[in-house]
């Protein structure tokens, strides 16, 4: 069940992003900020929580901040049930266009091109080892 994430989450989140990410994962402290803006949407999956996903909402543009799922979770189409739930969360908000940004090779860029979602450019050597961002952009 995908739900608003909530501050009690912020400990489980963190780890998450920690195992997923490494060395670029975001402390607590910047999910303790990202709730607390009003322009943000974040949502948590599972009991306990398995994944998590967050929106920076900017009408008629948004952009997917974040999106994990524990490797003990991945494979079973929770990541697209959470990029799903942003989409449509863009759309209720009168979004036109959703943007993301994603590191060159990583598997996700096959779901979030099953979604519609279109490279628009390459920044290179964009992360600390050098690698690519792609950024995508999907109409709405």
């Amino acid at each position: 069940m995908i739900r608003a994430m909530k501050w009690w989450d912020i400990e489980t989140v963190a780890a998450i992003d920690a195992e997923v990410f490494g060395a670029t994962a975001w402390t607590p402290e910047s999910f303790w900020g990202e709730l607390a803006r009003d322009d943000r949407y974040y949502v948590v999956d599972g009991d306990p929580v398995r994944g998590y996903a967050g929106l920076w909402l900017s009408p008629p543009d948004a952009d997917v901040q974040t999106i994990a799922v524990a490797p003990a979770a991945q494979g079973g189409g929770l990541g697209a049930a959470l990029l799903q739930n942003l989409i449509d969360h863009a759309r209720s908000q009168e979004c036109r266009r959703l943007h993301l940004e994603v590191k060159a090779g990583n598997p996700a860029q096959d779901m979030y091109e099953r979604f519609g979602f279109r490279v628009v450019r390459v920044r290179e050597r964009y992360y600390p080892d050098f690698t690519d961002a792609v950024v995508m952009g999907l109409e709405l």
